[in-house]
């Protein structure tokens, strides 16, 4: 779908009251921000329900529009909560929310269908069947995957029935959106639910930083953007100072409204304001190389230096119309460039003693006080009969309730309901594996294959091996790559696939062509049992439910890990032909400054899949699975020999511990996070100020210790 207008939105970010003053200073045409929960920035500082009501006011007053986040994903028990904020933000005006939750979205739909939603790119979407399967969910926006090409772009927007929103500026995760585990699974902080530790900002091996991406800045491309169709270009930023979110925006504001590319004055001052080791825009370009950036302590000295600039609101000039006269209300009118409104007071009585003057009436009535307005005499047209009285208490309250009403943003509610329990179906018991490296599946006798009832090939390698009854499809498929995967996915059908493992939304359209029964991998993202019953209802025989949910949780969403080390990140760039070699695939590894190692494989075309460096094992927890009803057992194979498969396999059977340190799904998060790496991982940077994460410590004594470990 290509914009409805010529013009195309600048979005910039807003992580606290006066980056979103900044950000309409700057030219912003719409502003998003977070509400204190269901946010996926939890470290920002974040509005609570009245400055966000405010910041509606502000905004509209301004001619800009408001998009709020509540896309983390969302426990079941969390769903009232969640839906009830939801409602909240309709009734204050809130123009879009950016959403990610299966579930929570399905929610929205049945209660509040007439709110406007935007996919979050945690939703993963970079084809346009993806974007079709958001469009049939409700939504009206796609905020497609950061590593989308302009020729992506393009197809999109010309096959998509959503608009399409792009990122323009900020910084650029290693990893797919929606796909890293890295943070929560290894230190216990989890990016899904906004609380990301950036492990990818972290040195490997020898000190390096092989995962830390330059910041994204397409100001070169302006044109190329506008002419694309896309609906609106992003700033990324909601943890950025108000001085980057007004030198960002301002920027990009003079270089849209010019259509034009940035000269290189204007790159320079883009990279003052925040850069690592400068800015790269690979990904749209399609040249990869020279991507990796780490922020040196010149370029902080220099962001520092700039960060001086104090943001007050904006007051919006008004003009008014006042009629004052016997026997009628008073009545005042405000008009404001994108506003009119007009409110009625009490009525003028026959003045006793001496009457107010027209200068004095005009004074009263212009005295906007702590509101966005401004209003001078000269702009007030005051009809007022003679002889008439309206005391100051009268004249206050006329002026205070044009104001509110010039301010308000509120819309009416539907009634609330109940949310209805969700659906649950009975399903057989399964258990299934997929092998990353499939060689290893043919040196398994019958019976030790026949262990698992699907078994899962990578669509990159099913072409090359006997039939095997499942197809593990890969989890990003690009607009390009949809033909290509396509033709295989048929030729695996044909060759005795029975089943597709699927990761993404576009996956079902393809499920649907080749004939095939989709089950749902942990990479759906399932949190709750209505994401579930969404996944049930587009055709998934099963799913399996998030790694990130402990086993109480994940028996209301599907299956659960039984077996394997977890791919924490899916990423564009093949990290193992930039740091070693491509005869090292299949061998490669990080290394952290613990000694932990991270394995590296090779995903569709040369993408690469980061394992976690220890296996989840639940083999001798199965009666407390089987407690909880988690009767679908998964399994991931990934550098494990076919004597090491063997020796998992016996001892699964017989219910036995394995050797060495592995993770645990647990019955709370702290069993989960706590049970197999003795040490959280530590984040990038100091600990911010505001909300510690879940499992921080709650004393003032333990929490100084706590931030001062974090630095």
């Amino acid at each position: 779908m290509r914009r409805g207008s010529e013009r195309v939105e600048l979005l910039a970010p807003a992580g606290s009251q006066e980056a979103l003053y900044a950000a309409v200073a700057g030219g912003a045409d719409a502003v998003y921000l977070g509400g204190k929960s269901f946010g996926a920035r939890a470290f920002a500082k974040n509005f609570d329900e009245a400055a966000l009501s405010r910041a509606v006011a502000y905004c509209h007053l301004h001619g800009v529009r408001l998009y709020v986040t509540v896309n983390t994903l969302v426990y079941e028990r969390e769903l009232p909560d969640w839906l009830a904020y939801c409602r909240s933000l309709y009734a204050m005006g809130v123009d879009a929310l950016i959403v990610t939750d299966l579930g929570g979205i399905a929610l929205l739909r049945e209660h509040l269908p007439e709110m406007e939603l935007h996919a979050s790119t945690q939703m993963g979407l970079h084809n346009s069947e993806g974007v079709a399967a958001a469009a049939a969910l409700g939504l009206t926006r796609a905020v497609v995957a950061r590593e989308c090409s302009l020729a992506d772009l393009r197809s999109l927007v010309e096959n998509s029935p959503l608009e399409i929103e792009a990122f323009l500026h900020g910084a650029l995760c290693v990893c797919h959106s929606g796909q890293c585990l890295f943070s929560s699974l290894v230190g216990g902080r989890s990016g899904n639910r906004g609380e990301c530790a950036q492990p990818c900002r972290l040195p490997y091996g020898s000190g390096a930083y092989p995962l830390s991406l330059k910041d994204l800045s397409l100001a070169r491309h302006i044109p190329a953007l506008i002419d694309s169709g896309v609906a609106s270009l992003k700033i990324e930023g909601r943890m950025k100072s108000p001085d980057y979110v007004y030198g960002v925006t301002s920027i990009y504001r003079r270089l849209i409204d010019e259509r034009r590319g940035a000269t290189d004055a204007e790159e320079r001052a883009l990279a003052a304001l925040f850069s690592r080791g400068g800015f790269t825009d690979g990904y749209f370009t399609g040249r990869l190389g020279g991507m990796i950036g780490v922020r040196s302590e010149a370029q902080k000295a220099e962001s520092r230096f700039l960060q001086s600039r104090e943001f007050l609101p904006a007051r919006v000039p008004v003009r008014a119309e006042a009629s004052l006269s016997l026997g009628r209300p008073a009545g005042l009118t405000l008009i404001a460039p994108h506003k009119r409104v007009t409110v009625y007071g009490d009525t003028p009585a026959p003045a006793l003693s001496a009457p107010p003057s027209a200068a004095a009436v005009k004074e009263r009535l212009c005295k906007m006080g702590s509101t966005f307005l401004s209003l001078s005499e000269a702009d007030l047209s005051l009809s007022m009969e003679e002889g008439i009285h309206l005391s100051v208490a009268q004249l206050n309250a006329l002026r205070r309730r044009a104001a509110e009403a010039m301010e308000s943003t509120g819309r009416e509610l539907p009634s609330a309901r109940p949310i209805a329990p969700p659906r649950t179906e009975k399903r057989r018991p399964m258990t299934t594996a997929v092998f990353y490296e499939p060689s290893v599946l043919y040196s398994l006798t019958a019976e030790e294959r026949a262990a698992f009832d699907i078994r899962f090939v990578p669509l990159l390698y099913y072409k090359d091996l006997p039939g095997e009854n499942g197809v593990a499809l890969p989890p990003v498929i690009m607009e390009r790559e949809m033909p290509a995967v396509r033709e295989a996915l048929g030729r695996a059908a044909e060759k005795g696939a029975r089943y597709a493992l699927i990761s993404n939304l576009s996956h079902f359209a393809l499920c649907r062509e080749a004939g095939l029964k989709p089950i749902g991998d942990f990479r759906m993202n399932a949190y709750n049992p209505y994401a579930a019953a969404y996944l049930a209802d587009m055709g998934a025989e099963y799913t399996l439910a998030s790694l990130e949910l402990t086993a109480p949780r994940a028996a209301s969403v599907g299956g659960v890990l039984a077996y394997g080390r977890a791919p924490l990140m899916l990423t564009e760039r093949c990290f193992v032909r930039e740091n070693a070699s491509c005869a090292a695939c299949g061998s490669f590894a990080f290394t952290d400054r613990r000694g932990m190692r991270f394995p590296v494989m090779r995903e569709y075309e040369h993408r690469n899949l980061i394992f976690n460096s220890l296996p989840t094992y639940m083999g001798d927890k199965g009666a407390e699975l089987a407690r909880f009803g988690l009767t679908h057992r998964h399994f991931i194979f990934s550098t494990e020999s076919a004597a090491e498969i063997r020796a998992i396999l016996a001892a699964y059977r017989a219910g036995a511990p394995l050797a060495g340190q592995v993770r645990r799904i647990g019955v709370s998060e702290a069993q989960m996070y706590g049970a197999a790496e003795k040490t959280p991982l530590p984040p990038a940077r100091r600990a911010p100020a505001g909300p510690l994460p879940k499992g921080a410590p709650r004393t003032n004594q333990n929490q100084k210790t706590y931030r001062k470990k974090y630095r």
